[in-house]
């Protein structure tokens, strides 16, 4: 025996009824936003200290067994930007004329990630010490995440046949298990690897402290601004940058100190109040099967209802 039409609408209604009241976000989940916290862990990357020499990149393919993205010639190990083999780059941003600065690109770990608020399956997550970690296994591939980041990190894995999401998760991996907090975090390998220390690892009140002692050493060369100490609620990747080169001209997105997820779930969340779109949707669901009803019965026939 095959369903009808309409006694498919009617579990498609009572099926979707469920489910949206399952969904319905509390009060206190749309109200209260993660903060970046003085002991989480990060990195401070300065573009004046940068030389450009991308053993950052090449430790981060080491440490993450990841390929080489090789030349032309197939001698150098040379990723243009972040991809399914990539997890931390190197670019030059043109900034006009003959001026260019040196720009690190990965994850910048939010505080509020709007990668976490967009995935489903809860693949994406924040740690205790305020890393965006990825769990491969609860993945769905729905690459919800590529579209909520303002940063554009997240990447898919379309070469392979059972394929991830790629982007930094502080080289995790490497913490020690006998240890807890900050202290279990491993040095990352682009840290690690470093020789200007132009990119450092420590917890977020050592890397604000950092920041802010070299810009008050040297006040003719940094900007005065910090980003990611604020900007789209925080983030645990900071950036310094000279003093006549902005933020958005490195590529960086300008954001305001609200997470981009915070007025997305706003939004979803005052729509699910109250049950106000499950009731449209399934108001207008129901006018639309008793309308098709009323034009069966006039016409004398059942065309489509099949038992």
């Amino acid at each position: 025996m095959t369903l009808g039409r309409r006694t498919l609408l009617k579990g498609m209604a009572v099926v979707g009824a469920a489910g949206a009241a399952s969904a319905l976000p509390t009060e206190a989940s749309a109200s209260e936003r993660p903060h970046v916290k003085g002991d989480d862990v990060g990195m401070l990357y300065d573009t004046t200290l940068c030389i450009g020499c991308r053993a950052c990149v090449t430790k981060c393919k080491e440490a993450n067994d990841l390929p080489a993205n090789r030349s032309a010639d197939g001698i150098y190990d040379a990723p243009e930007r972040l991809d399914g083999t990539t997890k931390n780059v190197i670019q030059v941003a043109q900034l006009g004329g003959d001026k260019w600065s040196f720009m690190k690109a990965q994850c910048m770990h939010c505080a509020d990630p709007a990668c976490v608020s967009v995935c489903m399956a809860g693949a994406l997550h924040r740690t205790a010490g305020g890393i965006v970690a990825y769990e491969a296994s609860t993945c769905v591939g729905c690459r919800y995440c590529q579209v909520g980041c303002p940063f554009d990190v997240p990447k898919f894995e379309w070469s392979k046949a059972l394929p991830r999401i790629v982007k930094c998760e502080l080289c995790r991996h490497r913490a020690d298990p006998k240890k807890t907090g900050a202290l279990a975090v491993a040095n990352p390998a682009c840290c690690e690897a470093c020789p200007r220390e132009a990119v450092v690892f420590g917890t977020m009140s050592q890397l604000k402290g950092v920041a802010k002692a070299r810009q008050a050493a040297h006040p003719e060369r940094y900007a005065a601004k910090v980003y990611g100490e604020h900007d789209g609620g925080g983030t645990h990747v900071l950036y310094l940058t000279a003093k006549d080169v902005t933020f958005e001209a490195l590529g960086l997105p300008e954001l305001g100190d609200e997470s981009p997820a915070a007025p997305a779930e706003h939004v979803q969340h005052g729509m699910y109040k109250w049950f106000a779109l499950p009731t449209l949707l399934y108001g207008t669901l129901a006018y639309t099967i008793v309308k098709n009803k009323k034009k069966q019965a006039a016409s004398g026939g059942h065309h489509g209802e099949e038992t």
